[in-house]
């Protein structure tokens, strides 16, 4: 094990919750305004997950006022306190992208799973 690798083990988070692609999560954000700390909340769709490892990251998908707001997040932040999901998604693609033109009601609807 090199260096690198020894550095990159440390700073993994242990309990990341498995999810995938199509799945409704709420994302647990810290932000510290001044000297205060507070939990914002930010959920939506996870329209791509990308990397591994350390570098692992993932993007979240919602509607805000009419309109869509997309969100990066590296998946090993410290900032992200906690990944919560509220529904599985069944899709057959990694990344969703699609939604990206679609509009209104359509453009959150993924499949639930049913297995």
């Amino acid at each position: 094990m090199t260096f690198f690798e020894k550095i990159e083990k440390e700073q993994l988070k242990s309990e990341v919750v498995p999810f995938s692609v199509g799945d409704s999560v709420k994302v647990h954000i810290r932000v510290v305004e001044g000297d205060r700390e507070r939990i914002q909340v930010y959920s939506g769709i996870v329209i791509a997950r990308r990397g591994a490892g350390i570098n692992a990251s993932f993007t979240v998908r919602r509607l805000s006022f009419g309109e869509g707001v997309e969100k990066s997040f590296s998946l090993h932040s410290p900032r992200i306190s906690r990944i919560q999901v509220e529904r599985r998604g069944y899709v057959h693609r990694s990344k969703l992208y699609y939604l990206r033109r679609r509009k209104g009601k359509s453009a959150m609807t993924v499949r639930e799973r049913s297995f």
